[in-house]
């Protein structure tokens, strides 16, 4: 049923905020779906609204981030993603550079294998790795050394992650097979908050689930709905290896879980329910043949072998 329609913003920027009304829908006793695992409201927004959360910033919408200082200080609750939620100030900072549903995740072993200076070497420039290249499902270790190299790699993660137009990155996406991951809900350099969490840990996801259109770096040109928690907690380092708490809501919820997803060999396609995922079929084959011809191998993988699957990834993964 349609919510009502919140009173019209004093400014241009802020009315792109405010669609004119929001769907929103009730799952049904029985298994919705969408199996996202979850029950709760699912909301459908407006393709004009939901096209802001992009994973990757779409040409149309690069320079929309630069209005978001002015609408802040009109509207200080329009945008939650900028908060912090719960979190306390000092752990919210220790989480920036430098720095419900039941558990999602388990807590590592104590003999799980961390990663050696082998697996965090890298070379400068990095360069986004696409689908379906096989790093993406590789698995990815724990980090247990937080030292100048590893400032290094985020710093350089940031780097690409802005100049190919991105909002979220994780270390996978460049080669690098180790949990990290960094993230500016701005996606401009020097505006916004830069996030870097190391070997993180979902602990908890809210029963509200909401349909944003992602776009992600390692699937250029390929937009789609995905159903996700609308606010998640987490236990994580920063890059100096701080223990950190976190509770993410709105936008820096859904691109870190986006993110997460990578640290667990899980594509965002993986979650799109089989309708959605036929929306961009043609654009996956398209990546598997440029793979083929690139590489001169069989793709690892093809999105034809998803036409019979009748589930999605849930998130208690």
């Amino acid at each position: 049923m349609p919510t009502a329609a919140p009173r019209a913003p004093p400014t241009a920027n802020s009315a792109r905020l405010f669609p004119n009304h929001a769907k929103e829908t009730r799952q049904p006793k029985r298994t919705p779906p969408n199996r996202c695992g979850a029950r709760g409201k699912i909301v459908e927004l407006p393709t004009t609204m939901a096209s802001r959360f992009h994973l990757r910033l779409c040409p149309r919408l690069r320079g929309f981030a630069s209005s978001f200082r002015p609408l802040l200080a009109e509207h200080p609750r329009a945008l939650p993603l900028y908060r912090m939620g719960s979190v306390a100030p000092l752990a919210a900072a220790r989480a920036r550079r430098g720095f419900g549903s039941s558990v999602a995740t388990a807590p590592p072993a104590e003999d799980e294998d961390f990663a050696t200076a082998a697996d965090l070497q890298f070379e400068p420039p990095l360069k986004v790795v696409n689908y379906p290249d096989p790093i993406l499902r590789a698995r990815n270790k724990r980090i247990n050394t937080f030292d100048e190299n590893l400032r290094h790699l985020a710093d350089e993660m940031f780097d690409v992650m802005y100049k190919t137009d991105g909002i979220g990155l994780s270390a996978p996406q460049v080669g690098v097979n180790v949990q990290l991951m960094v993230f500016n809900p701005a996606g401009v350099k020097g505006e916004g908050e830069e996030i870097v969490l190391v070997n993180p840990i979902v602990y908890k996801l809210s029963k509200r689930l909401l349909v944003y259109e992602e776009g992600c770096l390692s699937f250029p040109g390929i937009y789609a709905n995905v159903v996700r928690p609308d606010n998640v907690k987490i236990d994580a380092q920063d890059v100096t290896g701080e223990k950190i708490k976190v509770k993410l809501s709105g936008l820096s919820a859904r691109v870190f879980q986006h993110e997460f997803d990578h640290l667990q060999g899980i594509l965002f396609f993986d979650r799109m329910s089989l309708d959605v995922l036929e929306s961009v079929h043609e654009g996956l084959k398209d990546l598997e043949k440029k793979y083929e011809e690139s590489t001169g191998l069989v793709s690892p993988e093809s999105i034809e072998s998803y036409k019979g699957r009748k589930d999605l990834i849930s998130f208690s993964r």
